[in-house]
């Protein structure tokens, strides 16, 4: 079984190291793909990691890890995969909205934050844009840290999150499977809890004689 990690905006693919170190010791193949927002546009880091699906499927079965951005960018380039290329088994969106961050609505007016996202940015930013990317067919877990302050007067108005990202903004209806966890949005990669959640689903695929 292969395992690709997608890290998140502003990150690395190293920033997935403490997660693939778990799951390369169950016995799993793992790679990441990397990515620059600030001299890359949405559409080509796609379009790159649609390549880098095509020849992972063509290795045989494979699970695709997402953290925050590297989710959407996960859902978007498998609607572009062509017709016959292998399904991943699972998909694993780590704090990845999928409705628009309220946070990137905000973020989005400062220069700073425009200059270095660039259109990466602009697209969180966009309810329609974020509405586009689609949902999956594909078996997804989302997994949504809860550690982020709550308070009725912070941008989140009490509702439970990450720190950045809300679980509602984690949630749709064709996404069952949510499961919160005491983290915040950088250190999701890096909990021992993720890993062993993934560990788990794919453990229960396999018992559920699916097509692990």
């Amino acid at each position: 079984m292969q395992v690709l990690f997608v890290h998140g905006m502003g990150r690395t693919s190293f920033s997935g190291w403490p997660l693939l170190y778990r799951l390369r010791r169950a016995g799993y193949k793992t790679n990441s793909f990397g990515y620059v927002v600030s001299f890359e546009g949405f559409d080509h880091i796609r379009n790159r990691l649609v390549q880098k699906i095509i020849a992972l499927a063509s290795q045989g079965k494979y699970v695709l890890i997402g953290h925050s951005l590297g989710g959407i960018l996960i859902r978007a380039a498998l609607h572009m995969l062509p017709p016959g290329i292998r399904r991943p088994e699972h998909v694993f969106l780590l704090g990845s909205p999928i409705a628009s961050p309220r946070l990137a609505g905000k973020f989005v007016r400062s220069p700073i934050f425009r200059v270095f996202t660039r259109d990466c940015g602009r697209l969180l930013a966009s309810e329609d844009r974020m509405f586009a990317i689609g949902a999956l067919s594909t078996p997804v877990t989302a997994i949504a840290g809860v550690s982020g302050l709550s308070s009725k007067f912070g941008p989140f108005y009490g509702e439970a999150n990450d720190g950045l990202v809300s679980v509602s903004e984690l949630s749709a209806p064709w996404l069952g499977d949510l499961v919160q966890i005491p983290t915040i949005h950088t250190l999701l990669p890096c909990s021992k809890r993720v890993a062993e959640i993934i560990l788990s689903r794919i453990l229960a695929s396999k018992l559920n004689n699916t097509s692990f």
